[in-house]
């Protein structure tokens, strides 16, 4: 792909193309409105569209299934030889930024799938928010990780392990869910052993992928495209919550179970730099969806109504909670209160009844 990418970007325009074709887009709602724009592309410029997809989707994989591996590995071996050498630390810092240039594709190529029909043009804030998101979240979650692992050996593979089968086969649950017919057409040539094949390494790069930051393209096997295409804040705050949850549980059973090799390291410090740096991800997260993505006319509802709803259903939820509380406890105590009742009822009787004899004997 590199050698015919080069070789066609240097003989385009030397010889004359035998046809062209015309693609149609439709620019960001201006005033409430929208203008649809004709272009004509050229068969190289096709063809250089198509290798540079294939790029962004090859470092996608390279990123999730070769660096996150790597730079997990060589923490981990910084930890435990408490020692962080010239090259160790070359070899991280391009694996991280090896991770989180495959995340930024990620997004855009997600921005760009969803919202197919219009032009869109991603602004250098746009690629800053991201990068600043992906950053913060990937550097935490891996740190997190390592560190869980350093002192819970055992424990980290069963938490990886629930991390990937549950993200593995949540896009297969949702399709069985849905009751759809299976995806014949995603290749003419594929059979159908060989389509199950594919979905299962599709689910397996949305897995790998999750395992370490939001996936922005999510697998839906139902849809034709098998990427859903609408916008699930719901599903990404339930996400973010979970996650957060989860380091902070990771976080305090590293702090419970450190060893005497971390004495020189302030403990609580490290913990709140990493629930912080977390954080830190996900505001820059809210940020480019509320003002820097490059589709935010065309959301139903921005980021910041979304959690303002989130909010209320939790809050809704407690008050439903506290409500039924209170009226357990009223439960319980109504037949005290009537015993009570009962029983002052009777002394008042015996009352009346001992007046009564008084005065007859009066």
């Amino acid at each position: 792909r590199c050698v015919e990418a080069f070789y066609i970007y240097f003989h385009a325009g030397r010889v004359e193309e035998p046809y062209v074709s015309i693609t149609k887009k439709r620019q960001m709602p201006k005033d409430g409105y929208s203008e649809e724009i004709e272009k004509e592309v050229g068969q190289a410029e096709g063809k250089l569209c198509t290798h540079r997809s294939a790029f962004s989707r090859a470092s996608v994989i390279q990123a999730f299934l070769g660096s996150a591996p790597q730079l997990t590995l060589q923490l981990y071996i910084c930890v435990l030889q408490q020692e962080v050498t010239v090259a160790r630390s070359i070899f991280m810092v391009l694996s991280l930024l090896s991770i989180v240039y495959g995340a930024l594709r990620c997004n855009i190529l997600a921005i760009r799938i969803k919202y197919d029909d219009y032009d869109v043009r991603v602004k250098p804030a746009a690629y800053l928010c991201i990068f600043l998101w992906r950053s913060f979240e990937i550097a935490t979650r891996v740190t997190v990780l390592v560190l869980f692992g350093s002192v819970l050996r055992i424990w980290v593979f069963l938490v990886v392990l629930l991390n990937f089968l549950g993200f593995c086969f949540y896009p297969w649950v949702l399709f069985w869910r849905s009751k759809s017919p299976f995806p014949e057409n995603i290749e003419k040539e594929l059979t159908r052993v060989g389509t199950t094949i594919v979905l299962c390494l599709l689910t397996f790069l949305y897995a790998g992928i999750n395992m370490f930051c939001w996936s922005a393209v999510h697998v839906e096997l139902s849809d034709p495209d098998l990427i859903s295409k609408s916008q699930n804040w719901y599903r990404m705050t339930v996400y973010y919550i979970v996650r957060l949850m989860e380091n902070a549980f990771l976080l305090l059973m590293w702090y419970i179970y450190r060893t005497d090799f971390y004495l020189y390291v302030c403990a609580p410090m490290l913990v709140l730099q990493l629930l912080i740096g977390y954080c830190m991800g996900i505001f820059f997260m809210m940020v480019f969806y509320q003002f820097c993505h490059p589709c935010k006319k065309l959301f139903s509802s921005s980021i910041s109504e979304a959690l303002l709803s989130c909010f209320k259903l939790l809050y809704f939820i407690c008050q439903h909670h506290k409500s039924a509380l209170l009226t357990g406890k009223v439960a319980v105590k109504s037949p005290e209160n009537t015993d009570e009742a009962r029983g002052s009822s009777k002394i008042d009787s015996l009352n009346r009844s001992i007046h009564q004899s008084v005065s007859s004997n009066a």
